[in-house]
């Protein structure tokens, strides 16, 4: 099962779990309240999974890739983490499955504070259009992560602030819906 908790505001490596003092755990209840969805899967079986086949049916998830965030595999590996970590947003969902290693997530709340996704071997997340968020490694410094988009794919991040897309406009409206 996932796990996810408010983050202190420590300067401090990025890669650390900045876990509140207090550890205010946060449940999927409340990760839904902001519209990010997470299920757990079978990685060792990801290439013929009647289940993940069945989430991508439902929800159209036609295009797949699969990227390995590690110094060895990927270009410009220290550029990419430190874009990877900046708030942004997307225009459409961003949906990754964890097939090996870790990383977090970082998404905000309601009431702008960040909330820490730490996520592992066989998770899967969709963080909706619109949440401002972003992505590190942990400290084991390795990710394999499947990238799953809604038709062709789109990877414009765009850096906070960014609230005059329709779809941040769109997510705000959602969220005082849900309040």
């Amino acid at each position: 099962m996932v796990e996810a908790w408010y983050m202190d505001e420590s300067p401090e490596d990025q890669r650390k779990p900045h876990r509140l003092e207090s550890g205010r755990p946060v449940d999927l209840e409340l990760l839904g309240q902001l519209g990010v969805f997470y299920w757990k899967l079978d990685a060792d079986k990801y290439e013929n999974d009647p289940e993940l086949e069945k989430i991508r049916r439902e929800r159209s998830y036609s295009w797949m890739d699969i990227i390995t965030i590690c110094k060895d595999k990927l270009p410009n590996y220290e550029e990419k983490i430190k874009m990877f970590y900046e708030e942004h947003l997307h225009l459409d969902d961003e949906i990754r499955y964890i097939l090996d290693g870790s990383g977090y997530f970082d998404v905000r709340d309601k009431e702008d504070k960040w909330i820490r996704i730490s996520m592992e071997k066989g998770d899967m997340i969709t963080l909706p259009a619109g949440i401002y968020h972003r992505f590190t490694l942990d400290e084991k410094n390795y990710v394999k992560a499947m990238r799953l988009f809604v038709g062709e794919p789109v990877w414009t991040p765009y850096n906070r602030p960014a609230d005059h897309f329709d779809a941040r406009e769109q997510y705000v409206k959602f969220l005082t819906q849900t309040a």
